[in-house]
C-alpha cells in the first residue's frame, strides 16, 4: 500500500508518498506561501527523491494546495503513481488532539469535532491541521483519512507531572494541563531505543528532541512520564526564537513596560526569543554556533543557556524515574551538532554518562551509540522520522 502523509501548516503543507511495502519515500514536496503572494510547490521525486519540479503559481487555499500535490503525484514526466486509488490512504499530522486522544485515529465526523474543539489549546495549528484533512477530503473524497496527534504519547503521563499549581477549575472546566509535542517523533525513538538497546519494562530513558523547536521526555518502558512542553510548545528548554520557562510574572512585567496585550507579549515570547534573542544572531543554531566560536560573547552565553537548559532538564527526570539507563539524541540538532551534544553531557558524569568523543564528532546523523564502552548511561543518536510514525499507524488502522 501506498501512503500520503500531509503535514498542513497555515500557509504551506510538506507530505511525502511512502510504498509500505518497503517503507521507502518515493516523492516528497512542499507548497509554501498558500494565499500569499508568491505561492510555489516543489516536488522531488525520483531515485532518493534527488529529482526536483517546482511550479510557481497562484495557491489561494489548501485545496488547491492538495489539487497542485495530486497533480505532481500523477504527472507523466514526474509523477510517480498513474491513479489516486494507488494511495491506500492519508495519514494527516495534528498538532492538538488535548485529552481526548490517547492515540491516532480514523478520521470520521466525531474525530473532526473533537479536533475543532481543540482549537483554543492549539488555535495556530489546529486549524490548518483541519484545512488539510477537509482539503485531502475534497479532492480525493473515496480514500481513508488517519489522524495523528503530536500530544497523544504524553497522555500516559499522571496527575502529578501534567497539573499545574493553579485553581483546579481551570483544569476540570477548561482542560488547562501540561500536554507535551513532538509526541510522534518521542515515541518513534523511544520504540527504536527500546528495541535497539534490548531494553525491558523498567527501562529509563530520556529522548532529547532536539530542533528549532525542542522538547524532552521521560519515558519508562517506553512509555512517557513527563515531558517538557506543556500548555503549548512555549515551555520547556532554550529553543530557536521560543523563551522556554520564564516566570510568569515576565509576561505581565513586559506587557506593562511596552504598553503591548498578553497575546502580543506571548507572541514575542514565541516568535522573538530564544537563541535568536540571546545572541542577537540567528534562531538557527549553526549561526550562533559559529557566531561563538568567533568570539562573540552573546552567542557564546546563548549556547551556555541552550545546554543548560536541556541538562538541568535530564538530572530532573533521571531523579523522577529513579534512575536512568540511556540518553537519546534526535531531530536536527540533537542528530547533527556534535558540539551542543558534547555541552549537554559535560558535567554529567556522576549520572554514569560518559561520552566518547571521537564517536560524538564522527557519528552525527546516524543512527549510533556515541558513549565509551563503559559508560554505565549509553548516549545514543537515533534519527526521527515522524511522517515514517504517522504512515506505520495509518495503516495499522485502515488495514483493521
Amino acid at each position: 500500500m501506498k501512503i500520503l502523509v500531509v503535514n498542513a501548516g497555515s500557509s504551506s503543507l510538506k507530505y511525502q508518498l511512502i510504498d509500505m511495502d518497503n517503507e521507502s519515500v518515493i516523492a516528497k514536496g512542499l507548497v509554501e506561501r498558500i494565499g500569499i503572494d508568491g505561492s510555489s510547490l516543489t516536488h522531488k521525486y525520483g531515485k532518493d527523491t534527488k529529482q526536483i519540479f517546482e511550479k510557481v503559481t497562484e495557491i489561494p487555499n489548501h485545496t488547491v494546495a492538495m489539487n497542485l500535490v495530486l497533480e505532481a503525484l500523477l504527472d507523466k514526466e514526474h509523477g510517480v503513481i498513474s491513479s489516486v486509488k494507488e494511495i491506500g490512504a492519508v495519514g494527516h499530522r495534528v498538532l492538538h488532539g488535548g485529552d481526548k486522544f490517547t492515540a491516532s485515529c480514523i478520521v470520521d465526523a466525531a474525530c473532526e469535532k473533537a479536533i475543532e474543539d481543540c482549537i483554543p489549546l492549539g488555535p495556530l495549528h489546529n486549524p490548518a491541521n483541519l484545512s488539510g484533512i477537509r482539503a485531502c477530503q475534497a479532492v480525493m473524497p473515496d480514500t481513508p483519512m488517519v489522524a495523528v496527534f503530536d500530544t497523544a504519547f504524553h497522555q500516559t503521563m499522571p496527575e502529578k507531572a501534567f497539573l499545574y499549581g493553579v485553581p483546579y477549575k481551570y483544569y476540570e472546566e477548561d482542560a488547562v494541563r501540561r500536554y507535551g509535542f513532538h509526541g510522534t517523533s518521542h515515541r518513534f525513538v523511544s520504540a527504536r531505543a527500546q528495541e535497539l538497546l534490548g531494553l525491558g519494562e523498567d527501562s529509563k530513558v530520556i529522548v532529547c528532541h532536539l530542533g528549532n523547536g525542542s522538547s524532552l521526555s521521560a519515558c519508562v518502558g517506553g512509555k512517557c512520564v513527563d515531558t517538557s512542553m506543556g500548555l503549548t510548545p512555549l515551555e520547556g528548554v532554550l529553543m530557536g526564537t521560543r523563551s522556554g520557562n520564564v516566570d510568569p510574572a515576565v509576561v505581565e512585567f513586559i506587557a506593562n513596560k511596552e504598553g503591548i496585550s498578553v497575546t502580543e507579549t506571548l507572541t514575542m515570547l514565541n516568535k522573538k526569543s530564544g537563541l535568536l534573542a540571546v545572541s542577537g544572531v540567528s534562531s538557527d543554531m549553526r549561526d550562533v554556533t559559529a557566531a561563538a566560536k568567533a568570539g562573540n560573547p552573546r552567542a557564546k552565553v546563548a549556547l551556555d543557556m541552550w545546554a543548560y537548559s536541556i541538562k538541568k532538564y535530564i538530572g530532573a527526570y533521571a531523579a523522577a524515574m529513579g534512575g536512568l539507563d540511556a540518553v537519546i539524541f534526535t531531530a536536527g540538532i540533537g542528530e547533527n551538532h556534535a558540539i551542543g551534544r558534547g555541552m549537554v553531557c559535560e558535567g554529567l558524569e556522576f549520572l554514569g554518562i560518559k561520552l566518547d568523543p571521537e564517536k560524538n564528532q564522527t557519528c552525527s546523523g546516524q543512527e549510533a551509540r556515541i558513549s565509551t564502552d563503559d559508560s554505565r548511561v549509553q548516549v545514543w543518536i537515533i534519527p526521527t522520522n515522524e511522517e515514517l510514525a504517522i504512515a506505520r499507524d495509518t495503516l495499522e488502522l485502515t488495514r483493521k
